[in-house]
């Protein structure tokens, strides 16, 4: 027996015990050197600081820039959420898998008597707790994870729709049925972990002992204990079964998204059965620990396997094949009618306003005169053209950089001379910082001196300066404006550009901007940045950043800050990581300051019957809102987030658990309010889903009878073309408003067939609007007015004598744009010389009634386009650029 043992059974030849008074050889011993357990101790602790003290400064200095942004709470909620959720996770998997261990050296020790020294030993009992303890950790530090799904679980509101199969609120499947399944998950790997490490064990201590396998003998208890994991494991099977059944309303075998016939009437009747059996299989075995029934549990476990085979795979296949594709449409029918419902709902359509309009063959010149306020906003400059003017003119030094081009419009004295303002379209970017242009990137000038960008370019989008250049009402360093337009406070510390770190208030003024051969220089006077303060904020902003210098460097003082997160999306996601941001934000100028203007959205993937959409990385989603309004001011970096759609059930669960993020609606400015416009990703999701659902008869989208495309235009290559903004009076209203639009073509076809708008100001901001054309009727699409344009003899003879003299042409986007009762097209031409980036607006050709023209300017080509007469020309309160 192990326990009779002596040391020389173990150790025959005597040799590893000095001081043996047997008489053979002694060999050398080997002897650990003594060691101090003071200095192994300080080692140890030397050790321990430098793996964490990193990681601490990390969660530091990100507490410090929470706190100081405004939003402590929100960080304190995100770290303390985890804990509750990692405990309980820690507790239920590690106090499981112990007490089975338990159970497994309680059921060792009887059967087996031999082992009593090693089983209960402490040795013994430390690894049961160590085993314990490792999974508890992992196991919970992987649940704490999904601490956002359990908030909004405990945080949900009810949608106020359902689903019509199983008749549950909406609001169950976005908040309730992911944390049910979350739940069942953990517990089935609590009995996975529970029956490997029962088996494994019993394994290591059985087998060996049974060498001829046909003799194995598993005592009761054991068996007992196996069975007991085995019912719960069976019962757990059946209720991922019934869970299963809500995953139906989302399938994409039918004619459309969601539950189809075969779903309702053959997957879901399997799922009910195979649920109806595990659990059957899960009471049998527990009958099984006092009958004899194990043959009954066995072929019970048979029984589902087969199911399983036969009633989600064959038995539907059969189904759909020859009972519903025989008359699809008729069992398909009402389901069509719920995917219909249900997907215009999800990404707010169905409140769309249907117009049905027949457009006059051609606008007249009174027309023009009647819709000023639309034909002096039409934009002639496309972002790309644009935005190589602006680098190639407003640069000014290397270090700065244009990153976007935005349109907006403002509100301007009138050109008239009549006292009165008018509305204006422009189009405006930001000048930001680009330190990869600094001539000498040293690590004073990347962190201390060139900090920031400076001012921003403006201009109408329909004007043309001399040479075919964009006319700018705002230009220049220092800013120089034709236009009453006052910015008190031109540096851009936050921007579209990537982030990195500076520090303000040092020592070394920073750089404001050029100024002939010398610079002008500032000190920062804002809030923004996190306060340096002491020496140990130095150390962890060292270690956080992995720069030295910040240590060595004597520039700091008590009022030195430092800037992180100066991109203004990231520094968005770092507060509110939940939402998606619009691709696009947008600089607005309001009472002297530059504020960024950031369109954020609420979705979820899991609402019943809604067809999905692709945002791309394999992201999905079947439901948004347009819920959120952020603001971050490009000096000092405030952040502001308002709920712009307060009734949003996604919204109101976040807010719930992030009451002090999201301010009411009513606080935003008036000053930004007046810029709010229809974002544009949201406008893209919605016409591409509404290009197929606006058939809403069931029989009509079945065939797809009129599915409409988006058409392409300009350099677009055939692919779908952006939607615009346009500045313009919509049918039967009294003034101009800003709205983005796109046009629809009939699928496979040129014409033209309806035209969507995001209307953009006032009351009717956020709300759609459809104008389709009567089928019978030709109306031209973009397309075709491009085929007509390349038809022109003038204009293609032009064409080809530019291109001969090595010039580029670029074509830029056609604008469709509703004038009185008719539609007048408009394409701007872009010359570009060989060897130049600087594009040139050299011709506008607009087109309406099947007639093409071109002229140098819009004004010219209108009159060209629709010859007006003396009398109407003099009457004109345009004067021709």
């Amino acid at each position: 027996m192990l326990c009779m043992m002596s040391k020389n059974d173990w150790f025959p030849d005597n040799e590893w015990f000095p001081g043996d008074d047997s008489s053979s050889p002694k060999r050398p011993v080997f002897r650990l050197p003594k060691v101090n357990k003071g200095l192994l101790l300080l080692g140890g602790a030397v050790l321990l600081v430098m793996v964490l003290f990193p990681a601490l400064a990390e969660f530091y200095t990100d507490w410090l820039w929470y706190d100081t942004e405004g939003y402590g709470s929100v960080f304190l909620t995100r770290i303390f959420a985890r804990l509750p959720l990692f405990a309980a996770a820690f507790l239920l998997f590690a106090s499981a898998i112990w007490i089975n261990l338990v159970f497994v050296r309680r059921n060792l020790l009887a059967f087996h008597p031999e082992f009593t020294p090693l089983l209960a030993s402490k040795a013994a009992g430390w690894a049961i707790g160590a085993v314990a303890l490792f999974l508890g950790v992992s196991n919970g530090a992987a649940a704490s994870t999904e601490w956002a799904m359990v908030l909004r679980f405990f945080n949900a509101t009810p949608f106020g729709t359902v689903d019509p199969i199983f008749g549950n609120d909406t609001g169950f499947y976005v908040f309730a049925l992911p944390f049910w399944t979350f739940l069942h998950t953990r517990l089935l790997n609590i009995l996975f972990l529970c029956a490997v490490t029962a088996i494994a064990a019993y394994g290591a201590v059985i087998l060996p002992r049974n060498r001829d396998f046909t003799l194995i003998t598993i005592p009761q208890s054991v068996r007992t204990h196996l069975t007991l994991i085995a019912s719960a494991g069976a019962f757990l099977w059946g209720i991922g079964y019934l869970l299963d059944r809500y995953g139906i309303l989302f399938s994409p075998r039918g004619v459309t998204f969601g539950a189809g016939y075969t779903d309702v009437h053959a997957e879901l009747f399997a799922l009910n059965v195979l649920a109806v059996i595990s659990i059957l299989i899960a009471a049998a075995l527990l009958v099984s620990l006092f009958r004899k029934m194990w043959k009954l549990s066995l072929a019970m476990v048979g029984l589902l396997v087969v199911s399983s085979v036969l009633l989600r795979g064959v038995y539907p296949a059969i189904v759909q094949k020859y009972f519903v594709e025989p008359n699809e449409f008729e069992r398909e029918r009402r389901f069509i009618d719920y995917n219909i419902a249900a997907t215009l709902h999800a990404y707010n359509l169905h409140n769309v306003e249907l117009k049905t309009i027949t457009p006059d063959d051609a606008i007249t010149w009174r027309d023009i005169e009647e819709n000023r306020d639309t034909t002096d906003n039409i934009r002639l400059w496309d972002h790309g053209p644009l935005l190589r003017s602006y680098k190639q003119l407003q640069e000014i030094r290397t270090y700065y950089d244009f990153a976007n081009v935005d349109i907006d419009r403002y509100k301007f004295p009138s050109v008239s001379g009549t006292g009165s303002s008018e509305f204006r379209q422009v189009m405006l970017a930001a000048r930001e910082l680009d330190i990869r242009g600094l001539q000498n990137p040293t690590w004073i000038n990347t962190r201390l001196e060139f900090t920031h960008g400076y001012g921003i370019v403006m201009n109408p989008v329909n004007e043309v300066a001399g040479s075919g250049l964009p006319r700018l009402w705002v230009r220049d360093i220092p800013p120089r404006s034709e236009v009453e337009l006052p910015i008190t406070h031109p540096q851009i510390y936050y921007g579209e550009k990537p982030s990195s770190y500076i520090f303000v208030r040092t020592t070394v003024q920073e750089f404001d901007y050029p100024m002939g051969d010398s610079n002008v220089r500032t000190v920062y006077e804002g809030e923004g940045g996190v306060p340096m303060g002491s020496f140990f904020r130095r150390i962890l902003f060292a270690l956080k950043f992995a720069d030295m210098k910040i240590l060595l460097s004597d520039v700091f003082t008590e009022e030195s800050r430092v800037k992180f997160h100066q991109n203004i999306q990231e520094r968005l996601m770092r507060v509110a990581p939940f939402l998606y941001f619009d691709r696009d934000p947008y600089l607005i100028v309001s009472e002297g300051r530059l504020v960024w203007m950031q369109d954020a959205y609420t979705a979820a993937d899991s609402y019943p019957y809604a067809q999905p959409v692709s945002l791309g990385r394999g992201q999905n989603i079947n439901y948004i809102r347009n819920s959120v309004k952020a603001t971050v001011d490009a000096y000092d970096g405030t952040m502001r987030f308002f709920a712009a759609d307060p009734d949003d059930p996604v919204l109101k669960a976040w807010s719930g658990i992030f009451p002090e993020i999201f301010k009411p609606f009513s606080e935003l400015p008036k000053g930004l309010k007046a810029h709010l416009r229809y974002p544009k990703d949201l406008f893209n999701i919605q016409s591409e889903i509404y290009r197929t659902y606006h058939m809403t008869d069931a029989n009509t989208f079945y065939n797809k009878e009129d599915v409409w495309d988006r058409p392409g235009s300009g350099d677009s290559g055939g692919t779908a073309a952006e939607a615009y903004y346009v500045n313009m009076r919509l049918a039967g209203e009294k003034n101009a408003e800003f709205a983005l639009i796109s046009p629809f073509m009939p699928v496979s076809r040129n014409n033209m067939i309806a035209w969507m708008a995001g209307r953009s100001d006032g009351d009717n901001y956020g709300q759609l609007l459809v104008y389709q054309f009567p089928k019978q009727k030709l109306i031209y699409g973009p397309a075709q007015v491009e085929a007509l344009t390349n038809q022109n003899s003038e204009i293609s003879a032009q064409l080809s004598l530019w291109s001969q003299r090595g010039s580029s042409v670029v074509r830029g986007n056609m604008t469709v744009v509703p004038v009185g009762n008719g539609l007048l097209y408009v394409q701007p031409l872009y010359l570009r010389a060989e060897n130049s980036e600087l594009p040139e607006l050299r011709r506008v050709i607009t087109s309406t009634g099947g007639r093409v023209v071109w002229g140098e300017t819009l004004e010219e080509s209108l009159v060209r386009l629709l010859s007006p007469t003396a009398s109407e020309l003099e009457a004109s309160s345009l004067v021709p650029a």
